[in-house]
């Protein structure tokens, strides 16, 4: 089941998937999110940016890339990420895709 499209509880289906896929992988970068949730990659930009102005993101610096994370020094921490748990509880597919991303690289020679 996917997030409704109608009143979504972050302002906008993009901001929330954003923010479930967040909290899915922990730590990830716009273009990884853009694949991951069939979106354009300025649409993830926008919603990371306006994310980050709220206070729910924390973005850094990785090399010349930007990683962005739920924000860990958020004043309701606890109560998004119980939040953020059970919407994506509701999103099976968003989960499945998450799962399936490779995290690292593979040694050379380890078997599959």
């Amino acid at each position: 089941m996917k997030v409704k499209t109608t009143g979504s509880p972050f302002g906008s289906v993009t901001r929330t998937r954003v923010l479930l896929a967040l909290s899915l992988l922990g730590a990830s970068y716009q273009r990884e999110l853009s694949r991951l949730l069939d979106a354009s990659p300025s649409v993830v930009q926008k919603a990371l940016s306006s994310l980050e102005r709220d206070g729910l993101v924390a973005g850094r610096l990785v090399g010349r890339t930007r990683a962005y994370s739920v924000n860990p020094r958020f004043f309701a921490r606890t109560e998004l990420d119980a939040l953020l748990r059970r919407l994506a509880d509701a999103d099976a597919d968003l989960q499945a895709r998450t799962a399936e991303l490779r995290r690292r690289p593979r040694r050379a020679g380890k078997r599959l």
